[in-house]
């Protein structure tokens, strides 16, 4: 089904020029700079945003493209200029999507027997290979009910943060992540609610700045007595034309050492270890 539901920071009473100058400002763009990469005048940009001119769907489009407007806030800009919204909005398990689905599956498959999420926008679990599997065990089955939400698991204290050796630091990682995706956004509710809720969360012991010696932010995690070590890698679909898909990226988990890969690669669940 195609969703228009209406959004949490912008109803659809407030004035698309209005919406439009709080998205540049949350960009730090000046008029001229958003007119000069939209290649319009600075003139009609003031106009459009004080409510003197009305955009056409195209010129709502234009300048939102030029700002990074995600696909969804694209939509609600749309509505509130009065027009139809543009990007479908589809669930997971809509037939239009199977395709693309089950190819996201087969990229989860190929990546075992090394652990790997499909992840909605809000870091909603949508999809998991086996091998993740063998790390969730030990958490609370609360934690587990869906919506499954893996920053939610990593930083409870009855989820996977007791067997984070390096919690400070991999907490100061999702935080950032957290806040970049809030930034994105706009400012999303639900992004918001669960910043204000992980970071409720004891923080662990230790400094949470990266090691030096570090070339990526490891993720170390107690599975049977191991610790293994892994760093992600994110994916999104580049060409995605839908709101679902547009939100959608592929977290892969890659040994960070020898010790990490041989392990998984022995044939052995981490758990069994």
């Amino acid at each position: 089904m195609i969703s228009t539901a209406t959004s949490p920071s912008a109803s659809p009473s407030s004035s698309v020029g209005s919406e439009l100058r709080r998205w540049r400002e949350l960009r730090s763009l000046s008029q001229l700079a958003l007119a000069t990469q939209a290649e319009v005048s600075t003139r009609h940009v003031s106009y459009v945003e004080n409510g003197r001119s009305q955009p056409t769907p195209e010129m709502i489009v234009r300048l939102a493209e030029v700002m990074r407007v995600p696909m969804a806030e694209q939509n609600r800009l749309l509505l509130a200029g009065g027009f139809a919204p543009r990007y479908p909005h589809r669930a997971t398990d809509d037939d239009a999507l199977a395709p693309v689905m089950a190819g996201l599956r087969s990229l989860l498959d190929a990546h075992a027997p090394y652990p790997a999420l499909l992840l909605d926008d809000h870091w909603d679990i949508v999809d998991a290979n086996q091998p993740v599997d063998g790390l969730l065990d030990g958490c609370d089955p609360s934690l587990l009910e869906p919506p499954l939400n893996v920053i939610r698991l990593c930083l409870h204290p009855r989820g996977l943060a007791p067997r984070i050796r390096n919690l400070p630091v991999w907490r100061a990682h999702l935080l950032h992540q957290l806040g970049r995706r809030i930034t994105h956004t706009g400012g999303d509710p639900a992004l918001v609610a669960l910043r204000d809720e992980v970071t409720a969360y004891p923080a662990g012991d230790g400094p949470s700045a990266r090691p030096l010696a570090d070339p990526v932010v490891p993720l170390e995690i107690d599975a049977g007595g191991l610790v293994l070590r892994f760093f992600s890698v994110a994916s999104q679909i580049e060409s995605a034309a839908d709101v679902t898909l547009s939100g959608l990226h592929l977290e892969t988990f890659v040994p960070a050492d020898d010790r990490t890969r041989q392990v998984l690669s022995s044939g052995r669940e981490a758990v069994d270890a």
